[in-house]
Formats: C-alpha cells, sequence, structure tokens
C-alpha cells in the first residue's frame, strides 16, 4: 500500500459537520498539523465565524461549503469543490450528526424525525464516503466515521439516534471490506464530549462539570474535543495506523465501563 503520509504535498481532509462542535475541533487540530481541510456545514453562520477565527497561515487551507449532508447533490459538489480547490482528497472525517429531535417516548416519535436523523447520522456517511472514494482510492487514503457509545449504550427515548449511530458502526467495517487495499476505513465512538465552548458565538456556552460528572469518568474528567481530534489525526495516518481498517474506537474515558449503582 502506497503510503499517503510520505508524499511532499500537503494532505487534504472532507470533515462534514466541521464548523462547530466537535468537527471543528476536529478541523482546527488537522490545520494545526499540516492538513489543508474543508469544512462541510449547513449552519452559514458557524461557518464564517470558524474561518474568520483561523489565523491568517491557515486561512489559504481552509474551505468552508455550505450544505445539506443528507442532500446528495450537495455532497457531490462540495466534493468536487474541494478536489477543484486542493487537486486531491486524502481523509474523509464523517462528523456531520444530529441528535433526537423529540424528549418523548417511541410512540410519540414521528416517521418524518426518525428518517431525519436516520438520513443525516447514517446516510450522511454514506454519500460523503460515495463521492469522495474516487479520489480516497487515488491518494491511499483513509476514513473516519465519528459513531457514538450510544451504539452501545442507551438512555430513554432515543432510539432513532442509537439505531444511526449502531447503523455508522456496521457501516464502518463493511466499508472496510469493501475497499480493501485501496482505503482505510475506521471509527470513533465518541463519550461525553463537551463542545459548549466550541459552537458559534451565538451558543456558545462555558462549560461547567460537576463532582459527580467528572466521577462517571475513570480518567476523573469530562472529555474534550481535542481528545478525539487527535485520534482522528491518528487514524488518517498511515504512518502510526496502517495496520487498521474495520475498528471502531471507544473514546469515553472509561464511562461505559464503570458500573454506577443507583443510591
Amino acid at each position: 500500500m502506497t503510503n499517503a503520509s510520505s508524499t511532499p504535498h500537503p494532505r487534504v481532509a472532507f470533515v462534514t459537520g466541521g464548523a462547530q462542535g466537535l468537527g471543528l475541533g476536529i478541523s482546527r487540530h488537522l490545520l494545526a498539523s499540516g492538513w489543508k481541510v474543508t469544512l462541510f456545514d449547513l449552519d452559514d453562520e458557524a461557518g464564517h465565524e470558524a474561518l474568520a477565527a483561523i489565523g491568517s497561515t491557515e486561512r489559504d487551507k481552509t474551505l468552508f461549503i455550505k450544505g445539506d449532508i443528507a442532500n446528495e447533490a450537495d455532497v457531490k459538489l462540495a466534493i468536487q469543490q474541494t478536489f477543484d480547490r486542493f487537486g486531491r482528497i486524502d481523509g474523509l472525517v464523517n462528523n456531520a450528526a444530529i441528535a433526537d429531535p423529540h424528549s418523548g417516548d417511541v410512540e410519540s416519535l414521528e416517521w418524518d424525525q426518525w428518517q431525519r436523523v436516520i438520513n443525516v447520522n447514517l446516510g450522511g456517511v454514506f454519500l460523503a464516503t460515495k463521492h469522495a472514494t474516487q479520489h480516497l482510492r487515488a491518494t491511499k487514503g483513509a476514513i473516519v466515521n465519528i459513531a457514538s457509545t450510544r451504539a452501545f449504550q442507551s438512555e430513554p427515548n432515543t432510539e432513532s439516534y442509537a439505531a444511526s449511530k449502531g447503523g455508522v458502526v456496521a457501516l464502518t467495517h463493511a466499508l472496510a471490506v469493501s475497499l480493501a487495499g485501496d482505503v482505510r476505513v475506521n471509527a470513533i465512538a465518541p463519550g461525553w464530549i463537551e463542545v459548549g465552548d466550541w459552537q458559534k458565538k451565538a451558543n456558545k456556552t462555558k462549560p461547567h462539570h460537576s463532582d459527580a460528572d467528572k466521577a462517571q469518568h475513570p480518567v476523573g474528567r469530562v472529555g474534550t474535543p481535542n481528545d478525539i481530534a487527535q485520534a482522528v489525526s491518528f487514524l488518517l495516518d498511515a504512518d502510526k495506523s496502517g495496520f487498521m481498517t474495520g475498528e471502531t474506537m471507544r473514546i469515553d474515558g472509561g464511562m461505559t465501563r464503570k458500573m454506577i449503582y443507583a443510591d
């Protein structure tokens, strides 16, 4: 397998949901590591705020494209625009996702609400992969899908989100086999990652975590976007993770390994 990381050309990543939250943390980390990055996001305001906050030395390495990850025409165009701008695509980070749109029980969950979550969280992974694969084959690149620990454990009334993230885990190993020899495909299942201070200005919040919040995690704290971004960088780098494909890496501070008893 040709090692894309040994090329003298800067590598290029396409990050979905890349303008705020976890996606922005990933995008900023990759930029700082020398990548060129496309931030694909539905929130135009967040995208332009993200560009404004990026340093001048990194701005020419960054492209923001507004679009809906569940709309195939938007995704296809954005991938092409990325290739036209940078000349290659080495990494795809499928991060875009939405949570359950209602807090009621399964009997009150509307079909269109269910379908929107599945279309964005799972369908979006498929669409971005479908249209980026030809470019990733050319660079012997890699895909990192952002799943969730909700693929393995749940709270009440989170059916659509849990199902979508479980689908991402299964789609990851299916793609790894289908693209074997050309493109490595792995996933990360984050636990509680604090992104309140990584939102656009209108939605930004100052993080506060109680002792009880921290105690849920054997490491003693809630996660940060950088915890996930470093793992994304590792999985995209064939020098460091070239023997990994089809895997889902759980990064949750040990939260899903700790038994918690009710008082």
